[in-house]
């Protein structure tokens, strides 16, 4: 009887300790948007991002019009001559796709600017979101920014300002 008893209340305790579980809401969106560092390393990103996507467009332009001038003069040239055109065009498509893939691709300049530029501040907002889990004593913490959807959210929940404290941003 004791044993059963004894076994009861663990369950119990136990069972009430689940239901304690400390969880917090933050936004990593406002709190990115709230730090000076990061709006001016977005703005040196975008900067790069348009200069690349003006120099793409620069070659594409220039594509264009040699793909132009080659079915203009096609009929006129002889099967050498348009042969050597065709494989020109072919390397200037080629050159342009690379320089595509090198700028913007995966692991490409753009991607390697973000890395060097925004990573550091986002580490820096995830410790100060860690730091802040284990000052308060959080099971987990819920980002409702892009991507997880959170359907309800009690504002007093939201710690987003908490994050910013601590990162010493007003």
């Amino acid at each position: 009887m004791k044993k059963l008893i004894l076994s009861v209340i663990a369950t119990t305790v136990l069972a009430l300790s689940m239901y304690a579980q400390r969880y917090a809401i933050i936004d990593t969106k406002y709190i990115l948007d709230k730090i000076p560092d990061y709006k001016e390393a977005q703005k040196k990103l975008d900067l790069s991002s348009e200069q690349w996507q003006k120099e793409i467009e620069a070659k594409q332009a220039a594509l264009d019009a040699m793909y132009r001038n080659f079915e203009a003069e096609q009929v006129m040239l002889s099967e050498s001559l348009r042969k050597k055109r065709e494989d020109e065009l072919f390397n200037k498509e080629k050159e342009l796709r690379d320089l595509q893939k090198r700028r913007f691709g995966f692991e490409g300049d753009l991607f390697r600017r973000r890395q060097e530029l925004i990573k550091p501040i986002q580490d820096k907002v995830y410790n100060a979101i860690q730091k802040l889990a284990v000052e308060r004593q959080y099971d987990f913490i819920l980002d409702k920014s892009e991507g997880i959807t959170v359907i309800f959210a009690d504002p007093k929940l939201d710690k987003s300002d908490d994050v910013l404290k601590v990162l010493g941003v007003k």
